[in-house]
């Protein structure tokens, strides 16, 4: 276990069930109201009473850590299922898409997470421990199979794909035209078919 990595005890299967639920229902909450929603706006959309959301998450600086590190997860765990159905630059490609997604739901936390607040320390450690290696993955099955160019680091490429990703409420396919043009970039130069070709 790293300092990255908090211990979390263990849960029976439907007291984690109720915790997913409830982390998501956060995410989609901070992401509408901000993170001061009220605690009401949550648990009504979660379907469960107040007294499950502070049982689990005492402090609301625990919530909004909890749905960082959710949101991270489901992100990360994309990457093993995608490698197992996709094409290696169509894994590529739509892991990237999803990691958009978790940047929209970043931006709603922003305020909080760089509050100051030590609650938040571990998370741009947890951040780089999960999604990181997910990415190089994807990426080392893609530049195997010559499809991608080999001199691409997974760090720049997140941060790359986290510059050009607009806020959430951009819905004008922006987001997916430079991700577009992004994956362009990896395949010219890596020699195999398609490279340098548009998707």
């Amino acid at each position: 276990m790293t300092d990255a990595e908090p211990s979390r005890p263990r849960l029976r299967a439907d007291a984690r069930r109720s915790v997913d639920t409830l982390l998501t229902a956060a995410a989609e909450v901070f992401a509408e109201s901000g993170v001061d929603a009220p605690v009401r706006q949550i648990t009504t959309r979660a379907g469960v009473g107040a007294g499950t959301l502070y049982r689990h998450f005492p402090q609301r600086s625990d919530l909004i850590a909890a749905v960082f590190r959710h949101e991270v997860d489901a992100c990360a765990d994309t990457a093993a299922e995608l490698a197992a159905d996709q094409d290696p630059v169509e894994a590529v490609r739509l892991w990237l898409l999803r990691f958009t997604h978790f940047i929209a739901t970043k931006r709603g936390l922003s305020a909080a997470l760089h509050s100051g607040d030590p609650a938040y320390d571990n998370l741009p450690a947890y951040f780089q421990l999960r999604l990181v290696p997910a990415l190089e993955g994807l990426l080392g099955t893609a530049v195997k199979a010559g499809r991608v160019r080999a001199d691409i680091e997974a760090d720049d490429l997140l941060r790359a794909v986290a510059n050009l990703t607009l806020p959430a409420q951009d819905d004008d396919g922006h987001t997916t035209r430079m991700l577009g043009l992004l994956m362009d970039g990896l395949r010219y130069g890596s020699g195999g078919a398609g490279a340098g070709e548009g998707s």
